[in-house]
């Protein structure tokens, strides 16, 4: 296996930028997830570090060795397809022990290889079948195979798990996590499957509009987001958004007509923060339910999605639309008024979509 440095790689068709200097590490053995919307350029990006497209700028390097240069069978990396790409006339066995018979293999070894794969896979009763014999999963476990037999340095995965129904994804993703802890291989996923990402990945880039807004822990993504963008695309429900201001002593936030005093959390701010317009970021899950005096919000239930352990309470709070995820002992039915607040130290404060913190209130 082997490290992957990508270095302000950019992309454009024509007068279109897809990609503008993108640049990050993944480190040898690790498994890294590219996050972010359709459009994004992950797939893209993706596509450049396999030799499939050409970028318009930038370097990539596999281990101490540039690649940009060479054409895709050379530089070693094994890509994993969303619509598997199997062969529909070959058996299984014949599937995954394609490409070492294009590299001449000999037979003994090639038989070898695919056995100890078709095991780790848990395919191996199925070496004789054809793909159309095959269900969704175990058709996703020969694409995943015929990569794993090359033995690359490099594993790309193309959001490999889309064409799968959802509890087959859940199940594929535990897979995917205990493959990658045997093989110790280094991986490179994309998806705009949060769970995927939050699940999967040692590591989580967030791209939006070709360029990176994050590069962090999934735990760091999460509760830590860089910005409104990456505040907003992960998490689901994604976070309660709305704007405030707070007063010129940097004690007391004012927002969708509602005052509370900040002074507490906003300690660690200094002086540059004071009377800043913010935009003020709550997630679903730390909103809970209070009594009216202790009310930050106040509003009707809309609508409730029940999901059993959960509750998504979706409230109109003055001039403000938000979610709240609720215990499924919570009692309510729509119409009903909620009464809700947060923890400060849950509440995320953004300025001018950056997050608020000392480094950035004090730059």
């Amino acid at each position: 296996m082997a490290s992957l440095s990508v270095e302000k790689v950019s992309k454009s068709f024509g007068r279109t930028r897809v990609l503008g200097d993108v640049s990050f590490t993944v480190d040898d053995g690790e498994f890294c997830v590219l996050l972010g919307p359709s459009g994004c350029g992950n797939t893209t990006l993706l596509r450049i570090v396999a030799g499939l497209e050409t970028a318009s700028s930038g370097e990539i390097r596999i281990g101490a060795d540039r690649v940009d240069p060479l054409p895709p069978r050379a530089r070693d990396v094994a890509f994993v397809f969303q619509n598997y790409a199997l062969y529909p006339h070959m058996t299984v066995f014949e599937n995954l022990g394609f490409a070492l018979r294009l590299q001449k293999v000999p037979k003994t070894e090639i038989h070898e290889r695919v056995t100890e794969v078709a095991r780790l896979l848990e395919i191996d009763a199925q070496l004789q079948h054809k793909p159309q014999q095959l269900s969704g999963g175990q058709r996703q476990r020969v694409a995943l195979g015929r990569a794993i037999v090359r033995r690359p340095r490099l594993f790309l995965f193309d959001e490999p798990l889309s064409n799968l129904d959802a509890t087959l994804r859940a199940s594929m993703r535990v897979e995917l996590a205990k493959l990658h802890e045997r093989l110790g291989a280094t991986m490179l996923y994309v998806t705009h499957d949060q769970a995927e990402a939050m699940t999967l990945g040692e590591k989580i880039i967030v791209l939006n509009r070709g360029s990176i807004q994050q590069t962090g822990k999934p735990s760091d993504i999460y509760h830590r987001p860089a910005n409104t963008f990456v505040a907003g695309f992960v998490g689901q429900p994604r976070m309660n958004l709305f704007d405030g201001q707070l007063d010129e002593n940097g004690t007391r936030l004012k927002a969708g007509g509602f005052e509370v005093d900040f002074s507490g959390a906003l300690s660690n701010l200094g002086d540059a923060h004071r009377g800043l317009p913010v935009t003020v970021g709550i997630r679903p899950e730390d909103l809970v339910e209070c009594e009216p005096q202790d009310a930050w919000l106040s509003g009707a239930a809309d609508f409730i999605e029940d999901l059993g352990s959960d509750r998504f309470v979706h409230l109109t709070c003055r001039n403000l639309r938000l979610v709240a995820r609720l215990p499924a002992r919570f009692k309510i039915q729509r119409g009903d008024t909620v009464n809700l607040k947060a923890d400060f130290e849950r509440v995320h404060l953004f300025h001018q979509g950056q997050r608020l913190d000392r480094e950035t209130a004090e730059a």
